[in-house]
């Protein structure tokens, strides 16, 4: 059977407003009312009220200090955080929430959104379990204001959770994409170089991923194109200069690009960076498994891929001869990321489960080539 037999043509839908560009958190009233949002509760972390951005962001845009602040987000959102945040999303009252920080605030916001006009334990809305058919209309509101440039959960319809159970699941809906978004470059000015070029090459699997994936969405495949040429060029300068206000905004609208092209799905390296991003005790950071996993995903799919890598070398400026795998590989050793998951301290007892769980994400799905459990522990061996 044809592996993308059975997949749907995905539906074109960009449903989010979004304001890009340098001081637009100065709109973040209008656009709570624009949301109807009238009693938000900000979802941050420790990090970003400690940067004074929290602070910033409220000042510019107008709104009181006195606002119900949840600041206790992990770097992966766990179950546990979402419940204690949907405990003071009720006890104050809100109607909706200001997401604010990178992946990790927007998702939890997103899974405090469906809990708070939902039913049942949050696993029961994972996409695995059937997730997709539960989440309705009800989902709370958010206005996402993104503090990094990677995930692209500003515009996203998915939001990825770790669970008591170790399970790291993703929860997918039209409903969970936030109402409006503001991206504002002058928020990541402060980003470290590594922390800006992990985000970056989050941003750029994204592209790559869904650009390669064999679900047919014309519009999607030409953003994620678009967003991996403008990375491509702006990462670098991002991370050599921080302050580089110009490179910011290109990766933010490179970050913005990966998600909006996720209609068309991701493949292999989600596949296997969400179950490492799992293991709680190794804090590993998603963005760096992906620069890491992407070479060797790149090279097992190279086989089925013949009409997409001509066009992938193209955007980045490789000769049509050169090795993309290879490309990447180097590209971000020069941003100084660690390549080889020993380095993070992944032991390589389980790298047997991780490839076994990857068989069940639901990225496994989308992949352009299909992957069997041996392939996926061939792939993790091949980056220890």
């Amino acid at each position: 059977m044809d592996h993308a037999e059975g997949i749907d043509l995905a539906i074109i839908s960009y449903l989010t407003t979004v304001r890009v560009d340098a001081g637009a958190r100065r709109f973040l009233a209008e656009d709570l009312k624009m949301a109807g949002i009238t009693q938000p509760m900000i979802v941050t972390d420790q990090g970003i009220r400690t940067a004074g951005i929290l602070d910033m962001v409220l000042r510019d845009g107008g709104l009181s200090a006195d606002l119900p602040i949840f600041d206790e987000t992990p770097s992966n959102p766990t179950e546990e955080a979402a419940e204690q945040a949907l405990l003071l999303y009720k006890q104050a009252k809100c109607d909706g929430m200001i997401a604010l920080g990178g992946g990790s605030a927007m998702d939890l916001a997103k899974a405090v959104a469906v809990m708070a006009a939902h039913d049942g334990p949050l696993a029961s809305f994972a996409v695995v379990n059937g997730g997709l058919q539960k989440i309705t209309a009800a989902t709370a509101p958010t206005l996402a204001i993104p503090t990094t440039s990677g995930t692209g959960s500003e515009v996203g319809r998915g939001a990825i959770i770790s669970f008591r159970d170790g399970r790291k699941l993703g929860l997918l809906s039209p409903h969970l994409i936030p109402k409006r978004a503001i991206c504002d470059p002058e928020l990541t000015l402060g980003l470290p170089p590594l922390l800006t070029a992990a985000t970056g090459m989050d941003a750029i699997s994204h592209c790559i991923e869904c650009f390669i994936s064999p679900v047919d969405n014309p519009v999607a495949a030409a953003i994620a194109i678009d967003g991996l040429e403008r990375a491509i060029r702006a990462l670098p300068q991002a991370v050599g200069k921080p302050t580089d206000l110009q490179a910011r905004r290109e990766m933010m609208i490179a970050a913005m690009e990966g998600a909006l092209a996720f209609q068309k799905g991701l493949g292999a390296v989600h596949a296997l960076s969400h179950p490492l991003g799992g293991y709680r005790e190794f804090r590993l950071h998603h963005g760096t498994l992906n620069a890491i996993l992407l070479p060797p995903v790149l090279r097992f799919n190279e086989v089925v891929s013949g009409q997409t890598y001509p066009r992938l070398k193209q955007a980045v400026g490789l000769d049509q001869k050169g090795d993309f795998a290879d490309f990447m590989e180097n590209f971000a050793k020069n941003l100084k990321i660690p390549m080889k998951l020993s380095e993070l301290g992944v032991p390589k007892s389980i790298l047997p489960e991780v490839a076994r769980l990857a068989m069940l994400d639901h990225t496994h799905a989308t992949n352009p080539r299909p992957a069997t459990e041996a392939d996926y522990l061939q792939m993790l061996t091949e980056v220890f």
